[in-house]
């Protein structure tokens, strides 16, 4: 099941939603903050949040003063439960099918959906033609020794070399992710025209273990990747 529809499949919209809900994730202690560390200054910028899900990224943003955040995800059923702000306008649309104006935009940002997308150059391509010169394009994604194993759950990477497919499990079989080094990542960036400001693998600290367990296991490998560009 694609990235693009797996979100509206009931079964994996409740576990997904009580995952955020009870703070069992990874998000709000380890990758939401690294998140926020790297963005520049958001004051009066045209911001566009790709793979916005349920719009939390998109109104922090404009609660920080982007002066408008064009907010695209795929799924009906998070885009219904999107948070609302003046300032953000929601897109449904599947980020390999979405198009902007050239230089409509001065950030682009991604918080874990890029691993969803199969052809990562192409949207990279498209992301420069969106920003301004000088623009910045801030991403996380599943950190790619998460993506590379064959059997997700032993914590082992192998086939690291093997770009391409993922059919995993989680909360349904069938998720379809995509695998990609990190260094095939940070090339596309580079072709493309961007300047890479920051790479990061956000891991959690001792004591936020010892105050959340659940974040234990990604003290053993990284579980996400962090990259803040910009172009030219």
């Amino acid at each position: 099941m694609k990235g693009s529809e797996v979100y509206d499949d009931p079964a994996f919209l409740h576990g997904y939603r009580e995952l955020r809900r009870t703070g069992l994730g990874l998000n709000d202690e380890l990758e939401i903050p690294a998140m926020d560390a790297v963005l520049p200054p958001v004051g009066e910028l045209r911001v566009v949040d790709l793979g916005c899900g349920e719009g939390g990224l998109a109104v922090r943003l404009a609660e920080a003063g982007a002066d408008e955040v064009t907010a695209v995800d795929a799924s009906e059923q998070m885009l219904a439960a999107a948070a609302q702000h003046p300032a953000v306008r929601y897109v449904r649309s599947d980020l390999a099918d979405f198009d902007l104006a050239p230089a409509c935009a001065d950030l682009v940002v991604s918080s874990m959906a890029l691993h969803y997308v199969e052809d990562f150059a192409d949207l990279v391509a498209r992301v420069a033609r969106w920003l301004t010169p000088g623009g910045s394009f801030v991403f996380s994604v599943e950190h790619p020794v998460m993506t590379a194993p064959v059997i997700a759950a032993d914590c082992v990477v192998d086939d690291y070399a093997d770009e391409g497919v993922r059919r995993r499990s989680w909360f349904v079989d069938g998720v379809i992710k995509y695998h990609r080094t990190v260094g095939s990542t940070l090339a596309a960036l580079r072709r493309h025209g961007f300047s890479l400001n920051v790479v990061d693998e956000p891991l959690p600290t001792p004591d936020q273990v010892a105050h959340h367990p659940h974040l234990a296991i990604h003290r053993r490998r990284p579980p996400v990747l962090l990259v803040a560009s910009s172009l030219g």
